[in-house]
């Protein structure tokens, strides 16, 4: 069965995952409801995140050093929407560590960076999905900077 999650759908095609059915997504521009999935049952499979680091699938890539990506999100919820992850897999926030503190804290350093390359001088947003009730649908940490536009609060 293919994962299709519309955020990702495009390149989702071709990426195989045995254990999750169609995912409903709805957005406030897409008119979709967004649902979080289940961490995969084998942690060892590379995730889409894993391809595009690997580039073996194709990502806008904005942003990249040795420890991090930055990427244009492929449905984007803002006019200027792109995700950092790491290079290393760390499959949710709630599960990172002590080890993680130095790159947890480059990540938020790169987000900041890539927002003001972007022109994002008024304001943007970090999120972090973490877990089905969190909204995580790929389980490799990917932090959301979204911006260009007035955002709203609550966001969901």
């Amino acid at each position: 069965m293919l994962r299709t999650i519309p955020s990702w759908s495009r390149v989702l095609k071709t990426v195989r995952n045995p254990h999750v059915a169609a995912v409903p997504f709805r957005t406030k521009m897409s008119g979709h409801q967004e649902v979080g999935l289940p961490p995969p049952e084998h942690e060892g499979e590379p995730t889409i995140f894993d391809k595009i680091i690997s580039k073996q699938i194709p990502a806008t890539i904005i942003y990249e050093d040795d420890q991090s990506m930055a990427f244009r999100d492929i449905n984007p919820q803002a006019p200027t929407h792109f995700l950092v992850i790491p290079k290393v897999r760390i499959s949710q926030l709630s599960k990172a560590g002590p080890q993680h503190k130095e790159l947890l804290g480059h990540l938020m350093l790169v987000a900041a960076q890539v927002a003001r390359q972007e022109g994002l001088h008024r304001g943007f947003r970090v999120a972090v999905n973490d877990g089905p009730n969190g909204c995580q649908s790929v389980y490799h940490l990917h932090l959301h900077v979204i911006g260009g536009r007035q955002l709203t609060w609550p966001p969901g």
